[in-house]
Formats: C-alpha cells, sequence, structure tokens
C-alpha cells in the first residue's frame, strides 16, 4: 500500500505538471499575431554591447542578453526567431516606431515608453564613465567642465540623465562599435554608458578607466510597440519565467556583462 507521502505526491503530480505546462505554453493565435504578426518573431537590438548583441570578429558568432531572451521567446511561441541587429539604440528606437521589429530588450526611460509597454525589470546595471590612459580625470565630478567631450551611445538612455548631470560637458553621439576609437584617437574625452558598455569598450582601450560610482541606473526590460496589448500578457509572463528558472542569469554570465546591480 502506498505510503502517506507518496499518496501525496500522486495528489500533487496534475498540479505539477500544470504548472510546467503553463511556463511552456505556446500563446493563443490572437497573441501569436499580435507579438509576430508575419510569423516570424523579428527582434530589434543594438550592437557592440553584452547587454544586446556582440558579434566574435573571428566567428561572426553572436552572444548578448537580448540576443540571447529573443532566442528563448521564439522557441517558447514555435516561431522563428529573426534578430534585427542595428548600429544604435536610436535606431531600435526608430525601427520599434515604424514597425519594422516586434519586441526590443532596451532600457526603459520615458521616452521610449511613449511608443512602447514594457515587461517587469530584469536588468539593471550603472551608469557611469569611462576616460582613457593618461586622463586628468579620476572622479566623476571632474567630467562637467568646459571643453570636456563626452561620448554616448546615439539615442541611448543615458542621454536624459547625463543631460540632468553635466551643464558644461559637450555630449557627443557616437555608435558603441565606433566608441573605442574615439576614445583612443581623442576625438572625445570621456564616454558614458551602462557600465556592461563601459567595461567592454575599457577592454578594447589599453590604460583605461571606469570611474567609480553611478550617476543613474539603466533599468532593463523587453519592450513592445504600443497598439499589441493582446501580446503583453505572454511577454510579461515570459520575463517572469526567464527570471525566475534561471535564464536571465544564464544569459548575463555567458555575455559576460559587468556591473549589474540588485534593487
Amino acid at each position: 500500500m502506498p505510503s502517506a507521502n507518496k499518496l501525496v505526491m500522486i495528489a500533487m503530480l496534475p498540479l505539477l505538471l500544470a504548472g510546467c505546462a503553463a511556463v511552456q505554453s505556446v500563446p493563443t493565435p490572437e497573441e501569436k499575431h499580435a507579438l509576430a504578426p508575419t510569423g516570424k518573431l523579428r527582434v530589434c537590438l543594438y550592437l557592440g554591447g553584452p547587454t544586446n548583441a556582440l558579434k566574435d570578429p573571428g566567428s561572426g558568432e553572436i552572444k548578448g542578453v537580448g540576443f540571447e531572451l529573443g532566442q528563448a521567446l521564439a522557441q517558447r511561441m514555435k516561431v522563428p526567431y529573426e534578430p534585427v541587429i542595428h548600429p544604435t539604440p536610436r535606431a531600435v528606437v526608430e525601427a520599434i516606431s515604424s514597425g519594422g521589429c516586434d519586441v526590443t530588450f532596451i532600457a526603459q526611460d520615458p521616452d521610449r515608453e511613449k511608443i512602447m509597454d514594457f515587461t517587469a525589470v530584469y536588468m539593471s546595471i550603472e551608469h557611469g564613465f569611462l576616460v582613457p590612459s593618461g586622463s586628468p580625470i579620476s572622479t566623476m565630478a571632474e567630467v562637467d567642465r568646459p571643453q570636456i567631450r563626452v561620448g554616448v551611445p546615439a539615442g541611448g538612455s543615458v542621454i536624459p540623465p547625463l543631460k540632468r548631470t553635466l551643464k558644461n560637458a559637450e555630449i557627443v553621439g557616437s555608435s558603441m562599435a565606433g566608441a573605442a576609437e574615439l576614445l583612443r584617437s581623442g576625438q572625445v574625452d570621456v564616454f558614458a554608458a551602462n557600465k556592461a558598455n563601459l567595461f567592454e569598450i575599457s577592454d578594447k582601450v589599453p590604460g583605461s578607466r571606469v570611474l567609480d560610482g553611478r550617476f543613474s541606473v539603466d533599468r532593463f526590460a523587453l519592450g513592445v510597440p504600443k497598439g499589441r496589448d493582446p501580446g503583453l500578457t505572454y511577454v510579461r509572463k515570459f520575463i517572469e519565467d526567464a527570471k525566475s528558472e534561471g535564464l536571465v542569469d544564464a544569459a548575463i554570465k555567458r555575455a559576460g556583462v559587468r556591473g549589474t546591480i540588485k534593487e
């Protein structure tokens, strides 16, 4: 005769299986059409940062937290995955606005919230400054001076808080891929971005330093263009599952993201 514990487990089995099915369920036809109207999941990403997409110069392989989460979402929805990779965050936002992609993994800010609905935050990273080798700048307070040129990712979420922080320095837009050369050539004196991107750039600029401290925080979430309400519940559940199942943490580790914080 089965033991009491075994009987309890037998009784709970349908509930456990139902829970697994809920986690792994495909979207309804209405949800699928809202999220992937072309039949493919077109995921907008920007190149040059581990939070989104990095290309290996040798193999051409792409990695990054956004790239990996997009792939996992497409697999869960059982639709083909189509990463749409742009040079800057600005280009990603423009593609979302024009209907050129279906979802993106990007930091929230007030301007983006006007054109996108967001899930819960899945990753938070400090905003900071990177200076090249030999720079006389050693603290964040020393950045805001006349004649100091501060590079930023064009259209990046770092720009609004940076404008509130800096009153004297000049802000210069760039692609993430071009940031290292701007610092090496002296075209900018400082580069501002989230610290995951700054550490990635620093690896390419010997002697460069990410300054201690932060002036704001990047909060990454999955964004969907306004007007796709039937798919929102599905992607919000996906992000909660991705966090609880360890998918986000694993993607952060594989991409080598540095500078994340717990909030």
